[in-house]
């Protein structure tokens, strides 16, 4: 039976992919990496490491929806990625590192917004206990602007982790982030995992590999490997 979920993760059945990718391809004119096949079942968290310049983070675009396969199959959530659908809006949180943030809006207002947005109740304890733990309580009513670049990661992160889900997608989320910071991302990756959620990352960080992940893929421009998650620490320490 599915784990019990933590407030804001949504358990989904342990037969069910999330995400499934068959012979993918992905790029913008031409391909980036080698086919990609990939699965993310519920209670899984499955790394993507690889050289710079080698598709991570175009691999996780496709998969939300963002860009369009150039070929292959692809589904999200039983489908093809649309990120503008209720599914998808409603059961897929993401950290993509973009630093959209509304330049009039507190960050406490940044988190209240996502909330609202997805309907998450007592929204008001909710953001408190986000803005404490990713040590934004003394800038909670400040600007973006006025935040360092390690703070606006913490806000998208914490704002990904407001909202409902049954698969968090981040891209390398243990940028910008102190010592402290990236050991309790590690934490909160085991968490969600153990709380049935699905975790598809790409990170550059082995012991994010070696702490949370159940799966690893070693994507290049010339093979894609899957690996366990020792190997897969060894190896980004290799590239």
């Amino acid at each position: 039976m599915p784990v019990p979920a933590r407030p804001g993760t949504r358990p989904t059945p342990d037969t069910d992919a999330l995400v499934r990718a068959r012979e993918l391809r992905v790029g913008y004119d031409l391909p980036v990496c080698a086919p990609v096949d990939l699965t993310v079942h519920a209670g899984e968290v499955l790394a993507v490491i690889g050289a710079n310049g080698t598709g991570k983070s175009t691999l996780l675009r496709t998969v939300v929806g963002q860009l369009e396969p150039l070929g292959g199959r692809l589904e999200l959530l039983g489908a093809p990625p649309d990120e503008r659908s209720a599914q998808v809006r409603s059961t897929v949180a993401q950290d993509l590192g973009d630093d959209a943030f509304f330049p009039a809006l507190t960050v406490r207002e940044h988190l209240l917004l996502t909330c609202y947005g997805h309907g998450v109740p007592a929204p008001g304890e909710v953001v408190e206990e986000l803005v404490e733990e990713f040590g934004l309580v003394s800038r909670a009513d400040a600007l973006p602007s006025a935040l360092s670049s390690g703070q606006r990661r913490r806000l998208l992160l914490a704002a990904a982790l407001a909202r409902p889900r049954s698969l968090l997608v981040l891209d390398e989320p243990e940028q910008r982030l102190d010592a402290g910071m990236r050991n309790h991302l590690t934490e909160r990756l085991v968490e969600e995992r153990e709380a049935g959620g699905a975790v598809l990352l790409a990170t550059h960080d082995p012991a994010v590999v070696a702490g949370a992940a159940t799966a690893v893929l070693l994507i290049g421009e010339d093979q894609v490997q899957p690996l366990d998650p020792a190997a897969g620490a060894a190896a980004i320490d290799a590239l």
